[in-house]
């Protein structure tokens, strides 16, 4: 299936005011997809670019239909709202990328219970909940001759190596529950003709949230931009790359599978060594 799939297609996004989320949207945009974007940047962020509204400017001059729903993805009521909202506009949901995330890399020692609690409402709930909330209008979908409904997941695949847990647990936790919903939602949707799935970076990824914290500035560097990342994602929502579901993949493997070899001109700077990517 090729990407003028998308055209009649609406694709609900939580995130996506900046970053991977948003080069997401906007790739998929290109393609004439409608974007609904939840997201809480109602008002630019003292440090970081970008507002919902500014994104979903840029999926419309990218070619596509967008919606902003201003809310939180820890909120239920703004989740319903958010599937509502796309239900009424578009008529349906046909994919799901769950975007939002929250992260602080401290040990169990030092990790503040307030930002154990927002990773879990954020990454573990909120992925949940937004998929839940999807699902009647994904089932619906799969009735479409031809469209496979498609959840995506931005997290990792379970990699039980103690040492990603003994270097960040409560982020751990939290991102591996992200993935433990793809992996039963996978299961629980497989007669209903849904695809779900997880992708992640094989590299550190170049955005403002990056380059924010200390030291990012060279980290950067040896980081690719979103484009791949946002370039995989279409493969996989599109159906272009057709990997089944319940998988765990990264970029570099869905855009190997459609052809795309050379990955040079995702690079930041050509000149530096890639940074992986944690949990790899």
């Amino acid at each position: 299936m090729t990407t003028d799939a998308l055209a009649s297609k609406t694709v609900l996004i939580s995130g996506g005011s900046r970053g991977i989320g948003h080069a997401i949207a906007v790739k998929l945009a290109s393609a004439g997809a409608n974007i609904v974007l939840l997201a809480k940047t109602d008002q630019p962020h003292d440090s970081l670019p970008g507002t919902v509204h500014t994104a979903v400017a840029d999926v419309e001059s990218a070619g596509g239909t967008g919606l902003a729903v201003v809310g939180d993805i820890r909120n239920d009521e703004d989740v319903t709202r958010a599937v509502e909202s796309a239900v009424e506009r578009f008529g349906g949901i046909d994919a799901v990328v769950n975007n939002a995330s929250a992260i602080d890399l401290s040990p169990a020692e030092y990790q503040h219970m307030k930002r154990y609690d927002l990773m879990h409402d954020i990454n573990a709930r909120g992925t949940f909940a937004l998929s839940r909330a999807a699902i009647p209008h994904l089932r619906a979908s799969a009735d479409q001759h031809g469209w496979t409904p498609k959840i995506l997941t931005l997290s990792p695949p379970l990699n039980l190596d103690p040492a990603w847990f003994g270097k960040h647990l409560a982020y751990t936790m939290s991102k591996y529950a992200m993935s433990m919903t793809t992996l039963g939602l996978a299961a629980e949707l497989a007669d209903a003709g849904v695809s779900v799935n997880s992708l992640w970076p094989a590299t550190l990824i170049e955005t403002s949230a990056l380059r924010s914290i200390p030291g990012g500035e060279q980290l950067a560097r040896g980081a690719r931009t979103p484009e791949i990342v946002a370039d995989a994602a279409s493969a996989l929502i599109t159906g272009e790359a057709d990997l089944g579901s319940g998988v765990f993949l990264t970029d570099e493997q869905v855009l190997t599978k459609v052809g795309i070899s050379d990955l040079a001109r995702y690079a930041v700077d050509p000149d530096e060594d890639l940074v992986p990517d944690i949990f790899l």
